[in-house]
């Protein structure tokens, strides 16, 4: 966090993967399902809290606009999945006790 703001998330991770894989924040937005409004308030929001921008943005004309992820934030996304990767060994042995203490799907509760 960085006063109010949530600087990084599932959320905006998934935003900052559609935007490199789509070159566009509203191309971005339809294929996670995300207003564009809340996906530009999502970039606005990122570039403001990191000391470097990690979305880039060209306004649209005769050759189109687009955004593509900065260099750094190809870091943020790869050290947030690495984050993810540890967080998940780290509870693995809960996830599993809780599995087995699940009732099986067809019986009802």
């Amino acid at each position: 966090m960085q006063g109010d703001a949530i600087a990084f998330g599932p959320g905006k991770a998934a935003l900052l993967l559609a935007i490199h894989q789509s070159g566009s924040i509203s191309a971005a937005a339809r294929a996670i399902g995300m207003s564009y409004r809340r996906a530009w308030l999502l970039v606005e929001a990122m570039n403001q809290c990191f000391k470097s921008p990690l979305v880039a943005t060209a306004t649209g004309g005769a050759k189109g606009g687009g955004a593509q992820v900065t260099p750094i934030g190809h870091e943020i996304i790869a050290r947030y999945q690495a984050m993810q990767i540890k967080a998940e060994v780290a509870v693995a042995a809960d996830m599993a006790y809780f599995d087995a203490l699940m009732a099986a799907p067809d019986s009802q509760v």
